[in-house]
């Protein structure tokens, strides 16, 4: 990177928290303009490095240097009015209000709001991204929220913006108008730090990666130069195995949904429209869509903490409609939400006490009405054991393990009822790579016994490897489902925006 500036030089930074060293002795350079990757498993030090950057967190040991001075920024103030901006995977922005005021919020000195608009519009259409700054935020989609706080930082001219998992939740087409905007932002010097688990798209824009494992850089590479599957085995420091699928003949029809339309509990949701689909046993059917198409909406109403219409949801011939969560596990359909803490698992009760509740029915926890805590306990060391939950013990409470193992343990509580009927929403999502291919395995291992699964997530590459059958949610709406064999990436962008039928061979040429 002779031919740029150096504008951020990390040089032996270490940061511990009691019991993890988060970084130790990570070194770093990013030149002038240059779009640089930050890669590792969730657990690695990304989150910290780039908190330290930024103002949230200071380093224990080691220097930063930015634009050739020393830099200590003592609160994300100091870092903004130096020149860093970022965009952080979770938005923080307020539903209620429009995009203008969503985007004075977020500045130091905003000007009045009639120039406020003005300049959104204009740096919005500049940079490719169109806002309309009177636009209120809830109605907006994932992607377009994600615009407004690309422009909150772009307004502040920055030098450095740093980027954590920012397509998560865009459609393979939004995904190309942001990489078009980084890619003029970097033409104009501004440097680019990138973190993400997607490594095509890593390949496809990044300049340099520089890979972290357990906290130490173990690698960097030029992306472009070098396979998904090389980074990968970087990240992880081990041989990646596909999962083994076992080919076996579909049994029959388990789970029945017919023209499923129902109103969404949760406030900006989206509702579902008159979705049909069918899965059998043995048959993995995987569900995609950007996020806040349905996907929740979908898992509650599966899973019966949502009320259905008479003849909508049935397994194996049985309505299920008016069922609640209890009475379809004792049919058989085991459910686990996206949300862990909070929905999945209560985060002040022990993992003894979070095996029991969705446990008790399947695996008789519970007679007369007394709770057998000798049986209960040891299902709750069974599923430590059988899914490596990294944890000192089962009276811990939920919320103190960290979210990729705690993830781990309420798949595992699901999948050791001996479910007929899996409907799991994101459930490798914040995993590292090893966990996440555990728990596909699992749920792997659950269909070639016989289960008919449901499997929701955001992850194309995940979906791809572990569906038979694939069908995307868009506002709502079901895509036809189609075989995953022969599937190319662009008729799944277009099933994702929402492209049905006609569009899709129409688009075509």
């Amino acid at each position: 990177m002779t031919d740029r500036g150096e504008l951020l030089k990390l040089s032996s930074i270490t940061k511990a928290y009691p019991g993890v060293v988060a970084n130790s002795d990570v070194s770093l350079r990013i030149g002038q303009g240059e779009i640089h990757a930050l890669l590792g498993e969730n657990g690695a030090g990304k989150s910290t490095l780039v908190k330290m950057i930024y103002g949230l967190v200071k380093p224990d040991q080691g220097r930063m240097e930015f634009m050739g001075r020393a830099f200590a920024p003592e609160e994300p103030r100091a870092a903004r009015l130096a020149g860093v901006a970022m965009v952080f995977q979770h938005f923080s922005l307020f539903d209620a209000l429009n995009v203008a005021e969503n985007v004075a919020l977020g500045m130091e000195n905003p000007p009045p709001m009639k120039t406020l608009a003005s300049r959104i519009k204009e740096v919005s259409t500049e940079y490719g991204l169109p806002l309309d700054p009177s636009r209120t935020v809830g109605d907006l989609s994932a992607g377009e929220r994600q615009r407004v706080e690309i422009i909150r930082c772009l307004l502040q001219d920055p030098k450095l913006l740093i980027m954590d998992e920012p397509t998560s939740v865009l459609t393979p087409q939004e995904v190309e108008i942001l990489f078009r905007t980084l890619r003029q932002l970097a033409a104009e010097g501004t440097s680019i730090l990138y973190i993400s688990h997607k490594l095509e798209e890593i390949r496809a824009l990044c300049d340099a990666a520089t890979i972290l494992r357990r906290g130490k850089v173990v690698a960097s590479c030029i992306p472009r130069e070098s396979t998904a599957r090389e980074m990968a085995e970087l990240m992880v420091g081990a041989t990646l195995t596909p999962p083994a699928r076992k080919e076996g003949p579909k049994g029959k029809p388990v789970l029945e949904v017919k023209g499923l339309s129902v109103a969404s509990p949760i406030p900006f949701g989206t509702s579902l429209k008159d979705i049909t689909f069918t899965v059998a046993e043995g048959q993995v059917l995987g569900v995609a869509g950007v996020a806040g198409n349905g996907q929740d909406e979908l898992l509650l109403a599966l899973s019966g903490e949502l009320r259905t219409a008479p003849g909508t949801v049935s397994l194996e011939g049985v309505d299920l409609g008016q069922m609640g969560p209890n009475a379809r596990r004792a049919k058989g359909l085991v459910s686990a939400p996206e949300e862990r803490l909070g929905h999945a698992a209560v985060p002040d009760m022990s993992l003894v006490e979070n095996a029991l509740l969705s446990g008790q029915v399947r695996k008789g926890l519970a007679k007369n009405g007394f709770i057998d805590w000798a049986k209960t306990r040891s299902f709750a060391e069974e599923i430590i054991a059988s899914f490596d939950v990294r944890t000192p013990g089962t009276d811990v409470a939920a919320r103190s393990l960290s979210g990729g193992t705690l993830q781990k343990f309420v798949v595992g509580r699901e999948l050791l009822q001996n479910p007929g009927v899996i409907v799991i929403n994101q459930p490798t999502w914040g995993v590292d790579a090893a966990a996440a291919a555990a728990i596909r395995q699992a749920i792997l291992d659950r269909a070639a016994n016989g289960a008919a699964v449901v499997f929701i997530s955001q992850d194309l590459d995940e979906l791809l490897e572990i569906a038979d059958d694939f069908a995307a949610l868009n506002e709502g709406r079901l895509s036809p489902v189609r075989p995953v064999k022969g599937l190319t990436i662009r008729e799944i962008g277009l099933m994702m925006g929402g492209a049905h039928g006609m569009e899709v061979a129409h688009h075509a040429h």
